[in-house]
């Protein structure tokens, strides 16, 4: 509660807070009441220091929960590790999710699904990409010869689901993304598959949405050098709109030509 308490301060410093308001409405109506002579305060009686600066330099150094959890994040020595790590941290959706959701498939194929968040299945089975727009998406990397069981690794941005299936929020992606990035770093991946825009724009660092993303690579800066990352439309975004699907598949052949073409010259 105490580390809540001093977050949220640090927000108000932040936000360029710099009074503190009376516990109770002040009553413009009432008399009047003088002290004698008030001794100055701490706070007038430091000369060039602003009321931000007072409280910020009042406060201990506080950890934010990003910083918290990318500190765990680079304890995590295995991926073991790092399921426990991210089974510890305090996170809302934790206390409405059934299951911490965290991977699924071969960690060591070389290929790296990303997407964005468990569903309602995938919730309830604790696996990634389990439900109707994961079984889409089975299907379709069976279209060019890959397999869950063998040829890629599954995982999301969020590893628990959020209320209702909802968007994920700026500071969910914030508190979960150290682990996802030591994730990456762990399994080593050749090259990596972007399920939809929040993973896509979250890892990249981009503003474009998912439409312009898609179709080609991008670089993707880790501890172990770029990784090339290939935006693609999510399996659910599909299952909307199937008239997409003829991109997907383009993105899908882009993907399979890129590792024939590295086995061929390798």
């Amino acid at each position: 509660m105490r580390e809540e308490l001093l977050a949220a301060l640090r927000l108000q410093i932040d936000w360029g807070v710099d009074e503190a308001l009376e516990p109770a409405p002040l009553d413009r109506f009432a008399a009047p009441v003088v002290h004698p002579d008030p001794a100055p305060t701490a706070a007038i009686a430091t000369p060039g220091l602003q009321a931000p600066a007072l409280l910020a330099a009042a406060l201990p150094a506080i950890a934010t929960p990003a910083a918290l959890a990318t500190g765990r994040a680079a304890e995590a020595g295995s991926l073991e590790a790092l399921r426990a790590a991210i089974a510890e941290t305090d996170s809302p959706l934790r206390d409405t999710a059934t299951n911490l959701v965290f991977a699924d498939g071969v960690a060591e194929s070389g290929l790296m699904l990303i997407g964005e968040a468990p569903g309602a299945d995938e919730d309830r089975l604790g696996r990634p990409f389990v439900g109707v727009s994961g079984q889409l998406l089975d299907r379709m990397m069976a279209s060019i010869g890959l397999e869950r069981s063998k040829n890629f690794y599954l995982t999301n941005i969020l590893p628990w689901r959020p209320p209702g299936n909802r968007t994920p929020t700026d500071g969910e992606i914030a508190l979960f993304l150290p682990f996802l990035l030591r994730h990456i770093t762990l399994v080593r991946p050749r090259h990596i598959l972007l399920l939809g825009g929040t993973p896509a724009k979250s890892l990249l660092r981009a503003k474009d949405g998912i439409t312009r993303l898609r179709g080609r690579w991008h670089s993707l800066p880790m501890e172990q050098g770029a990784i090339p990352a290939l935006p693609t439309l999510h399996p659910a975004y599909l299952l909307r709109s199937p008239a997409a699907k003829r991109e997907a598949w383009a993105d899908l052949v882009l993907l399979r030509r890129t590792i024939d073409g590295e086995v061929a010259a390798g």
